[in-house]
């Protein structure tokens, strides 16, 4: 039990090096949680500071979840003996999940993070590549569909699981709990745009919608 508290720590302690606030530190310390949607992730990032800051974030987020997941479980650690009892699968997976919730609750920034989409995508460089495409897919089908990012999250996320249950199942049980736990903690982290969605009030990117309606041509105008 040494060893896989030791490593979910280190993974956790890796997630928790936020993305947008090493970006902001090198734009002379900003700080994003305080503009747009107060979130610290890609999606605010790009709404409040532009394509490079916000790619520099998805970089930093995507290696943490692959660092995570591929490296930390590996890791030699002095007066850490390797634990016979405990499944190399298993071990990774709670790296993996551990450098998802050092994202979500950082603890170098009063636990104040994103929403974990981007660190996830990263333990699933590692874990399931193959799924990457899954989740290309369901994200932005549902982009085009709707335009609302937060929802496409959500939907790619919970596409996992579905996805793995139809196809893979029972030979990767352990990924597949692994994915539904991630998927209810990401419809979790997600919970205020649900909120605003149901208010009418989360913003929209109509940029990326595919069948948006056209406003007809003289709309506003009084009669």
């Amino acid at each position: 039990m040494l060893e896989l508290g030791v490593k979910f720590l280190i993974s956790y302690f890796v997630g928790s090096l936020m993305g947008a606030m090493i970006m902001g530190k090198l734009r002379g310390g900003v700080d994003i949680r305080t503009m747009g949607s107060g979130n610290a992730g890609g999606t605010n990032a790009l709404r409040t500071q532009g394509v490079v800051f916000a790619l520099g974030v998805v970089i930093i987020d995507v290696g943490k979840g692959i660092i995570g997941a591929g490296i930390v479980p590996g890791l030699h650690i002095p007066f850490v003996p390797e634990d016979p009892e405990i499944s190399r699968t298993w071990l990774t997976l709670a790296c993996a999940a551990a450098a998802v919730f050092g994202h979500v609750w950082p603890i170098y920034h009063g636990f104040q993070g994103g929403k974990g989409g981007a660190t996830l995508i990263g333990t699933l460089i590692i874990l399931a590549p193959k799924l990457i495409i899954v989740v290309l897919l369901a994200w932005g089908i549902m982009l085009v569909s709707t335009g609302y990012v937060g929802l496409a999250t959500m939907t790619a996320a919970s596409a996992l699981p579905i996805w793995l249950a139809f196809t893979r199942l029972p030979d990767d049980q352990p990924l597949f709990i692994y994915l539904a736990v991630m998927a209810m903690f990401v419809i979790y982290w997600h919970r205020s745009n649900i909120g605003r969605m149901r208010a009418g009030t989360e913003d929209r990117n109509p940029k990326f919608m595919l069948f948006r309606r056209n406003k007809p041509t003289g709309a506003d105008e009084q009669p």
